[in-house]
């Protein structure tokens, strides 16, 4: 049997069955069933350095989960399980977006994030801003509506390494 559900666009009230794209869990015996969860039950989608750029120039606003390592951040599980439950509360006005564990670190370093769990913004292909931890409802409900009202801007420059050991600026 396949899988299938009603047209949203069905206005006859004829059961019209409409077949939905799944995508395959990704193989990785790291990835959480958690975050596997977002991909095969909210139809997020596994974005990497490779796929990011055109999946979120696909249009409108795209959040992606940096879940991190869930045992030194656990916390990344949490929003791992409450991130479609906002999307919900917020009208599914986003795109929801994963990285595998394995490539989370290059990946945020690309967009300037140097903290887990991290929501990255991205509106139309552009960067829009980051949200890091994992916050009460009612806070991340008005973080999570501030974060879609904003513009685009430039990706901040994520200070690495043992040079930003040296520095004099905090």
């Amino acid at each position: 049997m396949t899988q299938a559900t009603l047209s949203p666009l069905d206005t006859t009230g004829s059961e019209t069955l409409v077949k939905l794209p799944v995508q395959a869990p990704k193989a990785d015996i790291g990835t959480s069933p958690l975050i596997a969860r977002l991909v095969n039950a909210f139809h997020a989608t596994w974005v990497d350095e490779s796929n990011i750029a055109a999946w979120s120039a696909e249009g409108g606003d795209r959040v992606v989960l940096f879940a991190g390592d869930p045992v030194q951040f656990p916390q990344g599980m949490d929003v791992a399980v409450v991130l479609p439950e906002l999307q919900r509360a917020l009208n599914n006005c986003f795109q929801i977006g994963v990285v595998e564990r394995d490539k989370e670190a290059a990946l945020a370093r690309r967009y300037g994030s140097q903290r887990w769990p991290t929501l990255l913004f991205l509106r139309d292909g552009k960067y829009v801003t980051t949200l890091s931890g994992m916050h009460d409802w009612e806070d991340f409900l008005r973080e999570m509506q501030q974060a879609l009202a904003m513009p685009t801007s430039r990706a901040p420059i994520a200070v690495m390494g043992p040079a930003a050991s040296d520095s004099a600026c905090h």
